[in-house]
């Protein structure tokens, strides 16, 4: 996509996407054949909901239909939000994340698989989990020491306890299935 088309569709989409308490994280123009696919990534602290995504779809239809800034060809138009697994590039993205487990490239070589506990303008306060039954240890790091990062999915994540009923809930839960 040339810039000034980028810049164009920008122009148009921004508004449209903050009016929405939004933010506009991406947007790329692939072929697929002989139409071409708008893809308008947005994001928000709470997340995006798919309702957000199909209003924001409809109204940003009809901006480019009065526009030309697609052009003549045919194109499909997706509003989507990121996936879970993007690329951590701008600090909202990090601050996002806390509580999340990420996995960093750092410049210096190596990589580091930690918790997110806290961010600020600087870089990152992270829980690296302990090998081999040994205590998680706390590890700074600053933004100009990662290289690349990204959320790593967790699929067997035990949800934390939130208060003691919740904790002995679960023990009755264990203790019946031992019994069973």
């Amino acid at each position: 996509m040339s810039t000034t088309q980028s810049e164009r569709l920008r122009g148009l989409l921004e508004p449209l996407v903050a009016a929405r308490d939004l933010d506009l994280e991406e947007i790329e123009v692939t072929p697929a054949g002989k139409r071409r696919v708008l893809r308008i990534v947005v994001d928000s602290d709470e997340g995006v909901q798919l309702d957000e995504c199909a209003e924001l779809s409809r109204e940003a239809s009809q901006v480019l239909d009065d526009s030309d800034a697609m052009g003549g060809a045919p194109y499909t138009l997706e509003v989507t939000s990121p996936g879970a697994d993007r690329p951590l590039t701008e600090l909202r993205h990090y601050r996002r994340a806390t509580g999340r487990l990420i996995k960093a490239q750092l410049r210096e070589g190596g990589e580091v698989v930690a918790r997110i506990t806290a961010v600020d303008d600087a870089g990152l306060d992270l829980e690296v989990p302990g090998v081999k039954g040994r205590k998680p240890t706390a590890r700074r790091v600053a933004f100009d020491d990662i290289a690349k990062a990204r959320v790593e999915l967790e699929f067997s994540r035990k949800p934390e306890k939130t208060d003691k009923r919740d904790a002995q809930q679960d023990e009755k839960i264990d203790e019946n299935k031992e019994e069973a």
